[in-house]
């Protein structure tokens, strides 16, 4: 028997990404002749990671995608979309979009899509490096006067006793009509037309799998939920895992390129980008 091909994976250990890959971790689905080998990193790592194009399949920011679109195309499925909802900017005392002017705002990277929609949102602010979940207690301690959140962070920063400032999918949707693409799973371009086709179609299985076993899946991904229990998890689960996820559609083809256009038009983003997803 030939061995089975190693392909890398890499996601964010948090629960979402944990519940897409509850199957293809677990043995569930068949994953072909291929060896599944999972890298859990923080989403900035990965961007980082991505640059070079060291995993075959990595979870990415959306925004990174404009500086790994050598390397990769965007997999029709796995993606992580906010329509109507997205990464928050909170502060410790309460504040308004327009306060936020040339405040100090801690980000979780500047190749994430959070920092990108906020550049778009609020051009004129001193963006400040923090890991992502040192965020909400760097805005605390008051070391920062605002903080850009993901993930869980957007459904537990109440109890941290902060206050939201702005929605970025909110005010995405007001400007676009469209949601707002945050996350994307990208393939190597180098492993070639047939393989692509497999190991995508082996994602959306998995993805499938999970939104029908849901107990099961959700189960799986409480390892990965920091700080949260089984509803708030589940509710969260439900934000980024969903029909986008198994396919962006049109709507969520549409966000892409519109975050990249104004990206680029902006100056965040240096050059012009040309959106490509692998066939599925």
């Amino acid at each position: 028997m030939p061995q089975p091909e190693q392909i890398r994976i890499g996601h964010s250990p948090d629960s979402d990404d944990a519940f897409m890959f509850y199957a293809i971790a677990n043995g569930l689905i068949p994953t072909d002749s291929f060896e599944i080998i999972q890298v859990a990193e923080d989403i900035e790592s990965l961007n980082q990671r991505a640059v070079n194009g060291e995993l075959e399949v990595t979870a990415i920011s959306v925004h990174a995608y404009a500086y790994v679109a050598h390397h990769y195309a965007l997999m029709p499925c796995g993606a992580s979309i906010g329509d109507r909802y997205g990464p928050l900017v909170v502060s410790k005392e309460p504040m308004r979009r327009e306060d936020l002017v040339r405040k100090k705002i801690a980000i979780p990277g500047e190749m994430t899509t959070a920092y990108l929609t906020l550049r778009l949102c609020q051009p004129d602010f001193d963006p400040e490096v923090v890991q992502f979940n040192q965020i909400l207690p760097y805005v605390q301690e008051g070391n920062a006067d605002a903080g850009l959140i993901i993930h869980e962070g957007q459904l537990t920063y109440s109890r941290a006793g902060l206050h939201k400032v702005v929605d970025l999918g909110e005010w995405w949707y007001e400007e676009t009509g469209l949601p707002l693409p945050l996350g994307a799973n990208a393939i190597r371009r180098d492993l070639g037309t047939e393989k692509i086709r497999r190991i995508t179609s082996l994602i959306k299985q998995s993805i499938q799998y999970s939104l029908e076993h849901r107990e099961g899946g959700l189960a799986y991904a409480m390892n990965y939920a920091r700080d949260m229990e089984t509803e708030l998890a589940d509710r969260f689960v439900g934000m980024y895992v969903n029909d986008y996820t198994l396919d962006y559609g049109e709507k969520g083809r549409a966000g892409v390129r519109e975050l990249m256009e104004r990206g680029y038009r902006s100056g965040v983003i240096p050059h012009p980008v040309d959106v490509e997803f692998a066939a599925g």
